[in-house]
């Protein structure tokens, strides 16, 4: 096969539709605008809902802003590690492994809901003050990625 060879699938493409010349075509007079009216003698506004309160009117304003260069955090509470053993290094591969991460790259932020008792070593993004100081009272250590 030959780029010369290449043509269109049949009925795919179609003929351009030759309007306002003459009555000999098909299309003369009014070429297929009807008769009278806005939609014959110019362009009509797309949102024009004929006189009906149009939808962007209709509808609710969304009041404030998305900030872009929001962070968001996966929340993980110090209640969550207090089943894991002594001397376990909680970071973000770990807890993806154990399933309570979606994604390995997410942020993590640790927050205080929850008893601990167990001495960890925790590393995560953002801690919480009441998570900083459960962890260090349990004996364990924090570190921020």
């Amino acid at each position: 096969m030959n780029l010369h060879e290449l043509s269109p699938a049949p009925g795919s493409t179609h003929r351009r539709k030759v309007v306002g010349r003459g009555p000999g075509s098909g299309h003369g007079k009014n070429a297929t605008r009807g008769n009278k009216g806005q939609k014959k003698h110019g362009q009509v506004n797309p949102n024009f809902e004929g006189g009906q309160t149009p939808l962007h009117r209709r509808l609710p304003q969304a009041r404030g802003f998305k900030p872009i260069n929001r962070v968001e955090y996966a929340v993980v509470n110090v209640g969550d590690l207090a089943d894991l053993e002594e001397g376990t290094v909680v970071d973000p591969q770990m807890l993806h492994d154990a399933g309570v991460l979606r994604r390995v790259d997410e942020k993590i932020k640790v927050l205080g809901d929850g008893e601990l008792a167990v001495k960890l070593t925790v590393r995560a993004h953002k801690f919480s003050r009441t998570a900083v100081e459960k962890i260090q009272a349990a004996g364990g250590v924090v570190e921020t990625v």
